[in-house]
């Protein structure tokens, strides 16, 4: 059986050890500190044991996952294994993983292509042990800087293009991000950008009219994604105006920064 982790101290403890595996443990940190921080998202962290420990998962919590069993979009489960032994073990059975029997899809390195619902991530190249899997949902190409703690304070800051505001995303904005993104324009998905948009730190340009232009949120695993800039303002770096004011944010609070990326979003890349 695994052990669910809610002592701060042990959360604070497990978010050291995961530091020391960067950047392999990034959305496995990610998620923790959101845990660790309100949890917000309403997940939950298990071990396989502790302290010593082979495995972390980080899942919906059950009782949540219930509401609504099919919401692949709050569903998000990711795995962090040092002992392939005991992630074996758990794949065994399928109690830890809800929702497993309604598709999530495995990918070999947390640097690759990140379909969701479940992450997994390893201190060695994960082993293909579900084969054939396509890719689904919000397929991500996830990235990290190098060194993984650039001192962001030292960088050039972006400046805001004349007319436009700085400001956090607003729920009253949720309509238009949900309009915008590929993956979204339904309920579910409304009902999750939301969700991030009221519990998590966001930064957007607005116009004068009050109209977002360009935008980037957090996730609950710790993510910079969901950034989009509306065609018409493109080609001004208005994305690195909200990703780096959203990134000095989440740096002075201790996150890592990494980015969730279309795989054919190379300009982004």
């Amino acid at each position: 059986a695994m052990l669910i982790l809610t002592c701060p101290g042990h959360l604070r403890r497990l978010e050291e050890a995961l530091r020391r595996s960067l950047p392999a443990t990034l959305p496995v940190l990610g998620t923790v500190m959101t845990v660790a921080r309100g949890n917000p998202a309403s997940h939950e962290v298990l071990v396989d044991s502790w302290p010593h420990f082979g495995v972390v998962l980080t899942r919906l919590r059950p009782e949540v996952l219930l509401r609504d069993p099919k919401d692949f979009y709050t569903n998000q489960l990711t795995v962090y294994y040092r002992d392939e032994g005991a992630w074996r073990a758990l794949l065994g059975g399928t109690e830890h993983i809800s929702g497993w029997d309604r598709g999530p899809q495995f990918h070999p390195q947390v640097i690759q292509q990140v379909p969701n619902p479940l992450l997994v991530c390893s201190s060695s190249p994960v082993p293909p042990l579900l084969g054939g899997c396509g890719w689904g949902g919000a397929g991500r190409t996830c990235r990290f800087p190098s060194p993984p703690y650039p001192n962001l304070s030292a960088l050039p800051r972006s400046r805001v293009p004349p007319g436009l505001r700085l400001a956090p995303v607003s729920p009253s904005h949720v309509p238009l991000l949900n309009a915008t993104w590929a993956f979204g324009r339904n309920t579910r998905s409304h009902r999750f950008l939301l969700g991030v948009v009221q519990a998590l730190p966001s930064a957007c340009l607005l116009a004068p009219h009050g109209r977002p232009v360009s935008w980037s949120l957090l996730d609950p695993l710790g993510t910079l994604s969901h950034g989009y800039t509306l065609p018409a303002w493109r080609g001004q770096g208005l994305s690195g105006v909200t990703l780096g004011a959203l990134g000095r944010v989440l740096h002075a609070r201790g996150f890592p920064i990494y980015c969730g990326v279309l795989p054919h979003n190379t300009p982004s890349q």
